[in-house]
């Protein structure tokens, strides 16, 4: 196994434990607990992780993990949310989604409804229009017949794969949605809901001010926490759906706040 392969199993190990010892990772990988180290001190250095006392963890709340290496957190609970969100979107509306694994999850639940007939009929009209600024969820919904794909424009940010900037403006201030599902990287009672990068919030921003209802999919990890660039205010938000080892006292919260929670 060569270096590169060697710091891709390693960021896959953190995605996957939240943690990284480096006795249990050279068992794993079949390498000495030197070469870990090193490669560790390298990751490290490239601001992907922090080393720990014998081991590593995430980097900083201020950095951003590319998502390939979020995909194995919270596996079930995000299987779960997503399911929940699909069955609350009403069959033919006009949802947005922005990018996420929680809301990868939720664009795989609503493939799975069928579409709907027209008044002749036939069976082609799409179970729903989606709205989305994610390059992967985009890729997964293009080849689906029963789902009517609107992609923004934007630039590309590689380690989310979702477009940003003023470029997706224009689309999105032209359209009315249904819906508005957001994936977030925290959610506080008193910041609302916020992102790492402030390209991506303003982007999602806009989302909200278009959207008739605000449902934001959220982990309990995401939880009580704040993040660089909100999105927007608590207020705004209509529906929370998070996973059933969600806090007591942030539930309380949300709901204090009138916000509708959902515990999948």
């Amino acid at each position: 196994m060569g270096p590169h392969e060697r710091w891709t199993a390693l960021l896959d190990i953190l995605g996957r434990d939240g943690r990284l010892d480096v006795a249990l990772a050279a068992d794993e990988l079949s390498v000495s607990a030197a070469t870990i180290r090193r490669d560790l001190d390298h990751l490290a250095g490239q601001q992907l992780l922090s080393r720990t006392r014998g081991g590593a963890a995430p980097a900083s709340v201020a950095y951003d993990l590319p998502l390939r290496y979020k995909t194995g957190r919270h596996t079930e609970e995000k299987f779960r949310i997503g399911t929940a969100a699909a069955a609350l979107i009403r069959p033919g509306s006009v949802v947005a989604v922005n990018g996420g694994t929680t809301t990868s999850e939720v664009a795989r639940a609503l493939v799975t409804v069928p579409a709907g007939t027209d008044v002749d009929g036939h069976g082609d009209n799409p179970s729903f229009t989606v709205v989305t600024n994610a390059l992967n969820i985009a890729n997964d919904l293009a080849v689906r017949r029963n789902i009517k794909l609107v992609v923004t424009g934007g630039v590309a940010r590689p380690s989310s794969y979702e477009l940003i900037g003023p470029l997706a403006e224009p689309a999105l201030e032209r359209l009315h949605l249904d819906y508005v599902v957001l994936g977030v990287d925290g959610f506080d009672v008193q910041t609302g809901a916020t992102a790492h990068h402030e390209g991506e919030a303003a982007v999602n921003a806009l989302m909200v001010s278009q959207a008739t209802t605000v449902i934001v999919v959220a982990d309990a990890s995401k939880l009580g926490h704040r993040s660089f660039a909100r999105i927007c205010a608590t207020s705004a938000v209509d529906v929370l759906i998070t996973d059933t080892a969600a806090d007591p006292a942030q539930v309380a919260a949300f709901v204090d706040a009138d916000v509708r929670v959902i515990q999948a």
